[in-house]
C-alpha cells in the first residue's frame, strides 16, 4: 500500500478528486431538472373580472387549491364574486379547469381517468373537499361561523345551514 502512494504525484491526487466530483454531476443535474418540471403551471381565463371588486370584509369563506400538497391558489367565496375559470397543469399531460361562481367552486373539467373531482361538482361549505387524486389537486373550503357562543370552523355561514342537523360530539 505504501508503495502505491509513493507512485502517485501530488497532481494525481487532484485528478482523482476531480473525477470523483464529476461523477456526481449527472445526479445533481437530474435533480435540478426535475425540480423545474414539477412546478405546476397556471393559466387564468377570468370572465367579468374587475380588479376593483374585492371580497367584502365580512367574508371568511375561501377555497384553497393545492397541488401535490403545496398551496398554489386561494379564492375568496362571497355572494357577488365574479365568475372565473383557471386552468392548472400539475404535471406534463395533465390539466384541471377550476370554475368559481360566487360562493361555490368546482373542477369543471380534467383529463383524469375516473373524473371523481368533476363528479363531485360544486363545493362551497367549509369542510367540503374536492379531490383529483391522479393529478394531486385538492380544493378545500375553509371558513368559520359562530354557533351559540363558540366558533365552529367546519360549518357554513349560509342561512340554509340552520336547516341541517348539527353534529354534537361528546367532550
Amino acid at each position: 500500500m505504501k508503495r502505491l502512494f509513493s507512485l502517485l504525484k501530488p497532481f494525481d491526487y487532484l485528478i482523482i478528486l476531480g473525477v470523483i466530483a464529476l461523477s456526481f454531476l449527472p445526479n445533481i443535474l437530474t435533480f435540478y431538472h426535475y425540480q423545474g418540471l414539477n412546478k405546476p403551471e397556471v393559466v387564468s381565463q377570468a370572465t367579468e373580472w374587475s380588479s376593483t371588486k374585492e371580497a367584502p370584509a365580512s367574508s371568511s369563506t375561501y377555497a384553497l387549491i393545492k397541488i401535490d400538497g403545496k398551496e398554489v391558489d386561494r379564492f375568496d367565496l362571497f355572494e357577488d364574486a365574479p365568475h372565473e375559470e383557471k386552468t392548472y397543469y400539475p404535471h406534463p399531460g395533465q390539466y384541471n379547469i377550476i370554475e368559481r361562481d360566487g360562493k361555490r367552486i368546482r373542477v369543471r373539467e380534467d383529463n383524469s381517468p375516473d373524473q371523481i373531482a368533476v363528479k363531485t361538482s360544486w363545493v362551497g361549505r367549509p369542510g367540503q373537499v374536492s379531490i383529483c387524486l391522479p393529478h394531486g389537486l385538492i380544493i378545500e373550503i375553509h371558513g368559520e361561523r359562530s354557533t351559540g357562543g363558540r366558533t365552529d370552523a367546519s360549518q357554513s355561514t349560509s342561512t340554509s345551514s340552520s336547516q341541517e342537523e348539527e353534529l354534537v360530539l361528546p367532550k
